[in-house]
């Protein structure tokens, strides 16, 4: 793996090539991409490449890096400090809804790593759940939700997000967020797995 780029020219263009290869992954899935159609699309040219990345499969390996650390951000952010258990389920829910739909290709892409780069495809979920998982022990001790198991209630709930993202916001024609109802509805069935009560103040402008 080279290191990082030490300007701010050689991040932007770093940056560039992950993008460029996020659409091309996405489109073509990892065999039939090329490191021509990546370049191509991010505009350089393939010496520059290889500044940056030894070969496809570890620009590969780093863009599932890249896409996993924005999709925890995403779903981080919306969480006020305070925030109640179930608010911020809401707003991780609510975050990793927008998320894909602005990286539709995500699905594809995180699919096509547990053969490509299964490494990658594991750091992914691993530490996905990580967070979860210690965010649901504190929930837990502080008398938030029911006497759970945080680790099986993780991945459970980690399973159903991505097949409600699949069902609702991917399979509608074109990428769009959950409706207020629908992300209500998920809510409410989060509370009632994880022994917890909603109420009115939990829904929050998206």
């Amino acid at each position: 793996m080279k290191p990082e780029p030490r300007t701010a020219k050689g991040r932007q263009t770093r940056r560039n090539l992950l993008e460029a290869a996020e659409h091309v992954f996405a489109e073509l899935g990892y065999q039939e991409a090329s490191i021509t159609r990546i370049t191509e699309r991010a505009g350089v040219g393939q010496g520059t490449f290889y500044l940056y990345f030894d070969s496809k499969l570890d620009l590969f390996s780093q863009l599932v890096d890249d896409l996993s650390s924005r999709v925890r951000r995403a779903m981080a952010e919306g969480a006020a400090p305070g925030a109640s258990r179930i608010e911020v389920e809401r707003a991780g829910f609510a975050g990793f809804f927008r998320f894909i739909v602005e990286h539709p290709g995500l699905y594809r892409i995180i699919r096509e790593a547990e053969f490509a780069a299964p490494d990658a495809h594991r750091r992914h979920y691993t530490k996905l759940s990580d967070g979860y998982i210690a965010g649901l022990s504190r929930a837990r001790a502080a008398g938030e939700v029911g006497d759970i198991d945080p680790t099986v209630a993780a991945w459970a709930l980690m399973g159903a997000g991505e097949l409600i993202g699949k069902r609702w916001v991917l399979w509608n024609g074109s990428p769009q967020p959950l409706s207020d109802d629908d992300l209500d509805a998920v809510v409410a069935f989060v509370a009632s797995a994880l022994g917890a009560t909603t109420s009115a103040n939990t829904r929050k402008e998206n």
